[in-house]
């Protein structure tokens, strides 16, 4: 049986460090292939466009795809016919048909002081953002007409309905076995949005089939209050593309740090995923060697469990994560004042150690 195809997409800023970080880790794992390929604005320097077509192409054909990050101050324009980095992360989850993004949150308890919550608050957070990836406002039609700019925000049933499936199928494996209820909440803007409320009407309706999933809406304001509020209470949350986006990443400060969240982006059954975490490319710190590879390695973690099938692995890597923060290194992002700091370099070798 040959050795999984990995495909690499260092991408911008950070993101050739965690990357080339994320890959020791795997090899020390098992056999993989590698082949690595520009994305981002590395390509748009390299070849006008953040996607090319061949790079596409690769990325379909492999067994999982990993990401580092995209993006600069290099390439912001306000120019709508400009190239930008972004365009090529857009067109992969297009072009793969990556319609679910996950992404867990689970502050580990070692990094409770660096969250800028209480710790009775988010003691026992444990959640899923299930995030629709391909349709809603970033995929809606757009345009300008000189002082007047229009983003339109579309989706179909089908798509709703696939993607609440995905959330309620999640929440009866997080209970597996575990001793509680579980839960999808679902979240919109349906007192204003049209979208939304065709939305709620679908997830209400896919709802009668998973009759163990308790299910509840909020609106997505009531939603961002919430999560900083009572973290401890959300098990599934789903919602659209846009309200994602904004939820997952305020989602991520209740572990300290966007360098410790990881996410997954997956399509249909058999087809690659796309696996990556949440932070930028931080290009103030690029070439210094004190990325936070961590977030990296989760989602590393999440590709062997979610796409490759290796699940004792991927909690291997989860473990290996845990120890190490429990021993106090700390990159410079997870430090609190006056505290000693490691570089990526360090982290990788404690967590290959702790394997």
């Amino acid at each position: 049986m040959s050795a999984p195809l990995i495909v690499l997409l260092p991408g911008d800023g950070i993101g050739p460090e965690i990357v080339a970080a994320a890959r020791r880790l795997l090899e020390a794992l098992g056999e993989f292939e590698f082949t690595e390929h520009p994305m981002g604005g590395c390509s748009i320097d390299a070849h006008g466009t953040a996607l090319t077509e061949e790079v596409l192409a690769a990325c379909r054909a492999a067994d999982a795809v990993l990401l580092g990050a995209v993006g600069g101050p290099k390439w912001d324009t306000t120019d709508p016919d400009a190239p930008r980095p972004e365009q090529g992360l857009l067109g992969l989850r297009k072009g793969m048909g990556l319609y679910a993004n996950l992404r867990p949150v689970r502050p580990s308890p070692a990094l409770v002081g660096a969250s800028p919550l209480r710790p009775d608050v988010i003691a026992g957070t444990d959640l899923l953002v299930v995030r629709e990836l391909t349709g809603g406002i970033y995929f809606g039609e757009s345009g300008r007409d000189g002082d007047v700019a229009h983003d339109t925000c579309e989706y179909s049933a089908a798509e709703v309905e696939r993607i609440a499936r995905v959330g309620f199928e999640a929440a009866q494996r997080r209970a597996a076995g575990a001793d509680r209820k579980p839960r999808v909440t679902s979240v919109d803007k349906a007192n204003v949005l049209e979208t939304s409320r065709l939305w709620r009407e679908v997830v209400g309706r896919v709802a009668p089939e998973y009759p163990d999933v308790e299910l509840d809406h909020l609106l997505v304001d009531n939603a961002a209050m919430q999560l900083v509020s009572r973290p401890a209470d959300f098990d599934v949350i789903v919602t659209e593309n846009l309200f994602g986006d904004i939820l997952s990443d305020e989602s991520a400060m209740l572990t300290g740090s966007l360098g410790m969240l990881p996410s997954a982006s997956l399509g249909a059954e058999g087809e690659p995923g796309l696996f990556e975490p949440v932070h930028g490319s931080a290009p103030d710190i690029a070439g210094q060697g004190v990325a936070n590879p961590l977030a990296t390695f989760l989602s590393a973690a999440m590709m062997l469990r979610h796409g490759l099938d290796r699940a004792d692995d991927a909690a291997r890597v989860e473990a290996a994560v845990d120890t190490v923060l429990e021993s106090g290194l700390r990159t410079p992002d997870l430090s609190a004042a006056g505290e000693s700091t490691v570089g990526t370099g360090e982290v990788t070798d404690a967590v290959l150690a702790a394997l």
